[in-house]
């Protein structure tokens, strides 16, 4: 079962005249919810409403957090997952009418959801193998920022790393930056130096991202750097991790011929799951 506008269903009512199909008019947000407490919901709501002022939609009085949580609620009911560790997403999109100008901004939603593996964040023991995708760049600035539709960088990208046998590839913006990963953010370490793109290079603004950015500042001896990566500052460093709202942390093991240590990724994930122990001790 979905939830289409607040109303539980087997179909969403889309036609081939959806704006997010014929335009990428759409955006969309993922969460974790665990045994029906969601995680970090704040933080995921605020962007969600921030995405779509960006994208000039018009946002219904009705959409308080309150209101989507429980429509969250009632779609995890309908799936039996509100007792289970589960992935939500919400995608919004603008109601049909017009070619590029729209003939309105009102808005429609669907809420979907997928049973988890795990409650807990995994710190996966594999090789991870990457490489930089050239092909194509990210554009810098606010577009960017967004979980938009409009993702055929990644898309690329991810199709030229299943052809050359990589787990995933870096994404590059114009001024050949390092950005982020296919489906994540990027942190870099040197020592006790962790970086990550800053927001005006174009990578994405994720919720995961500035949940660590909070957590490394207050790690003793690790000093945070939100600055431009370029692809020569990889080989050099010691560690290499990616980071979104479903998976946490996922270390890399290998780019090209240079092998990256995976310690600080795994007290990351650690602390992250300590925020997942506390919803379970909550919810039980």
């Amino acid at each position: 079962m979905i939830n289409f506008n607040g109303r539980l269903t087997e179909n969403a009512e889309i036609t081939e005249q959806n704006r997010g199909l014929n335009y990428g008019d759409a955006l969309f947000e993922s969460l974790r919810v665990i045994h029906g407490q969601e995680m970090l919901w704040e933080a995921h709501y605020f962007r969600l409403m921030s995405s779509m002022r960006v994208l000039r939609m018009e946002i219904p009085m009705h959409f308080s957090p309150e209101y989507l949580l429980e429509q969250i609620k009632e779609t995890l009911v309908a799936n039996a997952l509100d007792q289970k560790p589960a992935r939500v997403k919400i995608l919004v999109y603008r109601k049909e009418g017009g070619l590029y100008r729209p003939q309105t901004r009102d808005i429609d939603f669907v809420i979907t959801c997928a049973e988890l593996d795990s409650p807990f964040f995994l710190h996966q023991e594999r090789n991870y193998v990457v490489d930089l995708f050239k092909d194509h760049f990210v554009l810098s600035g606010m577009l960017s920022n967004l979980k938009t539709t409009s993702k055929l960088p990644s898309i690329l990208a991810a199709i030229y790393a299943e052809e050359n046998e990589l787990d995933n590839c870096i994404l590059l913006n114009e001024k050949k930056s390092v950005l982020e990963f296919t489906n994540a953010n990027l942190f870099l370490v040197k020592g006790k130096t962790v970086k990550t793109p800053p927001l005006s290079d174009g990578c994405l603004k994720g919720v995961i991202r500035a949940e660590l950015i909070k957590i490394i500042k207050q790690m003793e001896g690790y000093t945070l750097e939100e600055s431009s990566i370029s692809p020569f500052e990889i080989q050099k460093s010691d560690a290499l991790f990616m980071t979104n709202a479903i998976q946490g942390i996922t270390s890399v093991s290998r780019y090209r011929k240079k092998e990256f240590d995976t310690q600080l990724a795994k007290q990351l994930v650690g602390k992250l799951n300590a925020q997942v122990r506390l919803i379970t001790a909550e919810t039980h």
